[in-house]
């Protein structure tokens, strides 16, 4: 069971859909994740491809300096097993690459698996933003990553390679 992360192509769609109206009350419409590989140069669509089948999708925007993490979600049967923070190594390894110098993401106050692993990558609690999702009112916490090589300074702590 070999794990590849690669680009997102408008092919792996019907599985990131999927995936995604699983893990989300308020999912992407197919014509926003089409903008973003296709038209949105600021974009970056990455998937963990394992035995032939898309099990996690990133996508980010690098905004001059800044990687913003757009949404991050794993297949239900695939998470808790380090799929999504080897995605996100990936992906904000590629954002430095690139000029980041920070990142940052919303994520739901009560997604707390999901805290959990931004704050083991570095991510600190930076703002909240009150009832910001409209299906529920919930808030949005806004966690920031100052500075990327802490991603690689994890990883180093877990015994991975940069």
């Amino acid at each position: 069971m070999n794990a590849i992360i690669r680009r997102m192509k408008i092919e792996d769609l019907k599985q990131v859909i999927e995936i995604d109206h699983s893990s989300f009350s308020l999912p992407w419409p197919e014509r926003s994740f089409r903008f973003e590989i296709a038209e949105n140069p600021a974009a970056h669509c990455w998937v963990t491809e394992q035995d032939g089948a898309v099990v996690c999708f990133l996508v980010f925007w690098l905004i001059i300096d800044e990687a913003h993490i757009a949404t991050l979600a794993t297949r239900a049967d695939q998470r808790r097993n380090g799929l999504g923070t080897a995605l996100m190594s990936h992906a904000l390894k590629e954002a430095a690459s690139q000029g980041a110098q920070s990142a940052y993401l919303e994520v739901r106050a009560g997604n707390l698996i999901a805290q959990e692993m931004y704050l083991k990558m570095g991510f600190v609690e930076s703002d909240r933003r009150s009832r910001y999702y409209k299906d529920n009112g919930e808030d949005a916490i806004l966690m920031t990553l100052k500075r990327l090589q802490s991603v690689s300074e994890y990883r180093l702590r877990n015994g991975e390679k940069p």
